[in-house]
């Protein structure tokens, strides 16, 4: 049989198993022996299609068990899957199908007469999920391609302070050596029951839950959103849930929350984003359980975590996963004594190897010695607990997706009547953080804040686009002339309050 490293760990394996792998609200259960087998016929589609290994398929696609499937498949060709957020608009769909050079870009029917144009732009074939299901019902399972742990399993688009996306690559040994590491760190076995109900575009749906429930042969129930009446109506049927902290604080505000209805549950997970220190109090005073925070990236998968057994520090990420190295560095990248704040830097066979067709920027951010600069400010405790405690990159984490200022800032900059703007994120009760934009007018003008929000709706994804808009008469500057975020965060810190 041809060798696919990752294929054969995560899901080959599985192919004449009849324990259970997935169930789903519209009634798909489906087998780990139904789950390959569907991911090899997907993968004769994908054939079909004139798909070879090394093609890249762009998804942008609801949350479907075929969805999951597809990434399966993927792998099984040996093509490099390309997830995207399905909130992304078609000019922004632009950039990944162009820098990528993906050869299908697969997507929904109602979202197809937007896609196919860019697609048709770079000469990429479009599917829809539907028609790919529709000719993996009749297709022959495609063979097994040969894959190295070196080569490429997917590439996840993250932005960059200038505003463009960069490609972080994956190999199939980050993603598998990863997995294997979570599953022993977090004590997942056959016997675990995994409520899954975040989005599988992000690393955290696709390459945490959905791999270490592969790896581990676990069983999931597939939640195609987040809704608490739904998460709590699932618990006494699982064991372990993975979510962002607004998944926490929002099931805090329910009353159906109590010891009884977490009683049958081993393990909360929160990640993607920071999580208050209160959130993690009321939550064990509410439930009795301990959430476990860890952290991540998508140029890393999971790097620390607050350990299954003992102390579970709220305020902090925990410690180094093993075979993972974490360092705090100062300017010149040396080590700084604990306690004190620096730039993080992790190594380990969970860091991607560089950035699709950007040497340059991989070279300033991926030293030879194989430390990748994360852009992250942190703290080491004496006994190695990390503290993540700001952002070199002036990142929003809103709900657990990132939104990186410069973007917005240009497009809020090309609507009339705007001479520059500044954005950034305050704390926000739910989303962990809140999009917030100034706006300074050209001379004359009046921009209206409502104007700006709907000129924003089809340049930006949802949550990408500004919570509060204020005009004000100019921004605020050292004596360098940056703009100083750290008083406008101040100003307006009790936005959501």
């Amino acid at each position: 049989m041809t060798a696919n490293h990752g294929y054969d760990a995560l899901v080959g394996r599985h192919a004449g198993s009849d324990r259970p792998f997935l169930r789903a609200p519209d009634g798909t259960a489906w087998s780990y022996a139904d789950f390959a087998d569907r991911a090899a016929r997907l993968a004769g589609a994908l054939a079909s299609h004139g798909l070879r290994p090394g093609d890249r398929i762009a998804v942008q696609v609801a949350k479907h068990p075929d969805a999951l499937a597809l990434y399966a498949a993927s792998l099984r060709g040996g093509h490099v899957f390309l997830p995207l957020n399905t909130a992304y608009t078609a000019a922004e769909l632009d950039h990944f199908v162009g820098d990528s050079g993906a050869a299908l870009v697969v997507c929904d029917p109602d979202t197809h007469e937007a896609v196919a144009p860019v697609a048709d732009r770079f000469g990429a074939r479009t599917a829809t999920l539907a028609a790919l299901a529709a000719d993996a019902d009749g297709a022959d399972p495609a063979p097994v391609a040969a894959r190295a742990p070196d080569d490429l399993a997917a590439i996840l688009y993250t932005s960059g302070t200038t505003g463009r996306s960069k490609g972080a690559m994956l190999t199939h040994d980050n993603l598998l050596s990863n997995a294997a590491t979570l599953k022993d760190a977090w004590r997942f076995t056959a016997d675990d029951v995994l409520i899954h109900a975040l989005p599988i575009f992000h690393t955290h749906g696709l390459f945490v839950a959905t791999n270490v429930t592969l790896a581990a042969g676990s069983s999931m129930i597939f939640h195609d959103r987040y809704d608490p009446d739904a998460i709590l109506a699932a618990m006494p049927e699982a064991t372990a849930m993975m979510g962002v902290p607004t998944f926490y604080t929002r099931l805090l505000d329910h009353p159906g929350l109590t010891r009884e209805a977490t009683g049958g549950m081993r393990l909360f997970v929160s990640g993607s984003a920071p999580m208050l220190a209160e959130t993690h109090r009321a939550w064990t005073d509410r439930t009795g359980h301990r959430i476990l925070e860890r952290y991540g990236m998508t140029e890393t998968n999971m790097n620390t975590s607050n350990p299954y057994d003992g102390d579970r520090r709220p305020g902090t990420v925990g410690l180094p996963l093993p075979g993972v190295e974490v360092r705090v560095v100062d300017g010149d990248r040396a080590p700084v004594p604990a306690g004190e704040t620096g730039m993080i830097e992790v190594r380990g066979p969970n860091v991607f190897p560089g950035y699709w067709n950007l040497p340059e920027k991989t070279a300033e951010e991926l030293g030879p010695d194989g430390w990748f600069v994360t852009g992250d400010l942190g703290v080491l405790s004496d006994d190695g607990y990390l503290s993540i405690v700001g952002r070199q990159k002036d990142l929003v984490i809103t709900g657990g997706y990132n939104v990186y200022p410069k973007e917005v800032e240009e497009a809020l900059d090309d609507q009339p009547g705007v001479l520059e703007s500044a954005v950034f994120g305050v704390a926000h009760p739910d989303m962990g953080e809140g999009v917030v934009a100034v706006v300074v007018p050209e001379a004359g003008a009046a921009p209206d804040p409502d104007a700006l929000r709907a000129a924003l709706e089809d340049r930006l994804a949802r949550f990408k686009q500004p919570r509060r808009i204020e005009v004000i008469d100019a921004l605020p500057r050292n004596a360098m002339g940056k703009v100083q975020k750290a008083a406008l965060r101040e100003r307006y810190a009790d936005s959501f309050a």
